[in-house]
């Protein structure tokens, strides 16, 4: 049985996920919420915080629980939707199915945190000067490569139909 070319790319939706589940059980198991470390003078820094909501912070004080359920059921839909582009979509090349398998695995690493611990865990911080960028984590880094890779081959991939052509061919 061949398998189709961008599927190929599933093993690093395993790798995000795996990846995300160990650093934030090892985040929690080692520290206590509120938990913060210098790593490089103020720049980068380790931290253990919750955000109950979605990127920054949005809804994050929304004590709700139709609010959990429904970045519950949001963060489904979006899965559900990047799986259906990443096994049936005919467009793009490399890049795009490599930036797909990315947000599959960092969507599926946060919506687990949500589910199970009712917040997703972050620990990476990042100061440039007086300007604080929100705690990520593992699979929130997963999801901004992915997009840069994706909207990168929008923009400026040239070779794009040669590669479709050739995988739809084989």
């Amino acid at each position: 049985m061949l398998i189709p070319r961008r599927l190929r790319w599933l093993w690093l939706t395993l790798v995000v996920v795996l990846l995300d589940r160990l650093t934030k059980g090892w985040f929690e198991s080692q520290t206590v919420e509120g938990w913060h470390r210098e790593v490089i003078h103020n720049f980068i820094y380790l931290v253990h915080s919750r955000n109950a909501g979605i990127a920054f912070g949005v809804f994050a004080d929304s004590a709700s629980a139709w609010t959990r359920v429904m970045l519950i059921a949001g963060s489904a839909v979006v899965i559900g939707a990047l799986a259906w582009l990443f096994v049936k979509g005919h467009a793009g090349g490399s890049l795009t199915a490599a930036g797909l398998a990315l947000l599959l695995g960092g969507a599926t690493g946060n919506v687990t945190d949500r589910i199970v611990h009712g917040a997703v865990t972050d620990f990476f911080e990042v100061w440039l000067g007086s300007y604080h960028w929100p705690a990520f984590n593992v699979a929130d880094s997963a999801i901004t490569i992915g997009a840069v890779l994706i909207l990168f081959e929008v923009l400026f991939a040239k070779h794009h139909v040669t590669e479709i052509s050739k995988e739809q061919a084989g």
